[in-house]
């Protein structure tokens, strides 16, 4: 499937019939409404098109009586879509941008990064417990959350809680929260709960002071085949500049800092007057130790579509023709630079620890 532009001209009635892309997705249920929103975008732009969705489970949907960042696996989420993509059974893959891994395997590239919302995380908690923040909660309260990220960030800030794991899709943790006895409240993305329309569960919102958020998170990245010129071409007019931009800070960072789900690294990102600021910090598993910077630069975002080679320049592992290569690279050695002052600081023996500890456990 080369050529430039063959489903774009297919969709306007030029081609022989209806063309169909089929469209992998995890069988989730917020997975599925994250794919509906962007195949909703998708139609919008192209009518003349038809897309059919093929949902699948992933390993980490399969193991769920192990943490995350046990398992040890990077693209848990991602494989089985990405294999699907390889043999074709697949056009494009819709994933929440913070499962994709920030080096993907050959032959695949992010073609389009969608708006982001609310990357923020969300505080749910036991209905016994409404009107209640984490602060408020009594004494020995167990938070339940599946990221060493938001454990060692609210330990140092919460000492009187105890954090403990709690697997499954936002379905299965809200049963548990509700229905058990053990959690007084859990920590989930503000993102996911907003999509699923459960945004009355939510309590509190933590904000960076209190916890950064995941790198990626609340931003949603459609998958294609690197070489695959016209999905990249139709995919990429989703692309959100400034989202785009602060992703590619973000991944920059975490991947110059090796991290992934099994260290806590965390970030928040902000674009103002043609500034971009990054901040990122790392933490150990109990988040006694820490060591957090900010950096920003300067970006110029003006619309463009660069015709290039078929075979696009990847950043982190993103293709993006139509936003300035400039704006990128910038984005780019902003993610790099702050994580070499980290670095430099000597946040490698905070994360060499983290995973350490985390291996033996």
């Amino acid at each position: 499937m080369s050529g430039n532009g063959t489903a774009a001209a297919a969709a306007e009635g030029n081609g022989p019939k209806m063309r169909v892309i089929r469209v992998g997705t995890r069988k989730s249920q917020l997975a599925r409404i994250q794919t509906d929103n962007v195949v909703a975008m998708l139609k919008a732009l192209y009518p003349g098109l038809q897309f059919e969705i093929v949902a699948m489970s992933t390993t980490g949907d399969k193991i769920l009586d192990t943490a995350l960042s046990k398992i040890g696996e990077k693209s848990l989420f991602t494989k089985e879509l990405e294999h699907a993509l390889e043999k074709n059974e697949v056009d494009l893959v819709v994933h929440s941008l913070k499962d994709l891994p920030t080096v993907l395997p050959p032959g695949f590239t992010i073609g389009a990064i969608c708006k982001r919302e609310n990357p923020y995380d969300a505080v749910v908690f036991h209905p016994k417990f409404v009107g209640k923040t984490l602060e408020t909660l009594p004494e020995k309260s167990v938070v339940g959350t599946s990221s060493l990220r938001r454990a060692a960030q609210l330990q140092r800030k919460f000492p009187h809680l105890e954090f403990r794991s709690i697997r499954g899709n936002l379905n299965t943790r809200l049963r548990k929260l509700d229905e058990l006895q053990e959690f007084s409240a859990i920590i989930l993305a503000a993102a996911g709960l907003q999509r699923m329309g459960w945004q009355h569960r939510v309590g509190q919102i933590l904000h960076p002071e209190e916890c950064m958020y995941a790198v990626g998170q609340g931003a949603l990245g459609v998958e294609v085949r690197a070489k695959d010129q016209d999905m990249l071409d139709l995919v990429g007019v989703l692309h959100d500049p400034e989202t785009l931009l602060r992703c590619i800070a973000e991944r920059a960072f975490l991947r110059h800092l090796e991290g992934g789900c099994s260290v806590p690294v965390a970030v928040h990102t902000a674009m103002k007057d043609g500034q971009l600021y990054l901040t990122g910090g790392v933490w150990s598993l109990d988040g006694s130790d820490s060591m957090q910077e900010t950096m920003q630069a300067t970006i110029h975002i003006t619309a463009q579509h660069e015709d290039g080679p078929e075979d696009d320049p990847q950043l982190v592992g993103i293709t993006a023709r139509n936003i300035p290569r400039e704006a990128q690279l910038a984005a780019e050695n902003l993610g790099i630079s702050l994580a070499s002052l980290l670095l430099n600081k000597g946040a490698k023996n905070i994360l060499d620890v983290a995973r350490q500890l985390n291996d033996a456990h």
